[in-house]
């Protein structure tokens, strides 16, 4: 139900505008791959990442679609209809994608830092091509949503946007 849903909300969307990316996240391997800490720095080269940006709003909505390390990640947010709050007012979802094929054998950890500084991480469980977890996402100013994932090959990937833009 939620892979129809979402898919006829993506249809719908219409307007296109840019994200802004001036962060880096810094991970911790003696987490189990849990985000441990967060810097900003503008003079940081982000480089390796080779992001993208682009980004799609219709009805409330949240679409960002960034190229990392090789692999294009879309980032999505939405809020919960009734009934479906699991885990919070919104759902944060990711998908994976290398040269057009979906990436099913992540394990994608996620992270949200509030706009009061408080952070949560929650590990995102797999809903058809689609990763997802649920946050309380209605407090007033922009949140910093954060994942670290890894691949098949056992290489760590990490990015990262803010909601709203």
């Amino acid at each position: 139900m939620i892979a129809m849903i979402l898919g006829l909300s993506l249809t719908m969307m219409a307007s296109t505008t840019y994200a802004s990316d001036d962060h880096q996240h810094n991970m911790d391997d003696h987490t189990h791959g849990m985000m441990s800490s967060h810097h900003h720095d503008d003079a940081m080269d982000d480089s390796h990442h080779k992001m993208g940006k682009g980004m799609q709003k219709a009805s409330g909505m949240f679409l960002v679609k960034k190229s990392v390390d090789g692999y294009d990640v879309t980032f999505h947010v939405m809020k919960a209809k009734k009934g479906m709050e699991h885990g919070g007012s919104h759902h944060f979802m990711i998908k994976i994608e290398k040269g057009h094929e979906i990436v099913g054998n992540a394990m994608i950890n996620s992270k949200v830092k509030y706009p009061d500084g408080k952070a949560q991480t929650k590990k995102m469980m797999k809903m058809g091509d689609w990763y997802m977890a649920g946050y309380d996402l209605k407090h007033e100013g922009k949140h910093q949503m954060m994942i670290l994932f890894k691949t098949a090959d056992g290489q760590k990937h990490k990015a990262g946007v803010y909601y709203p833009e």
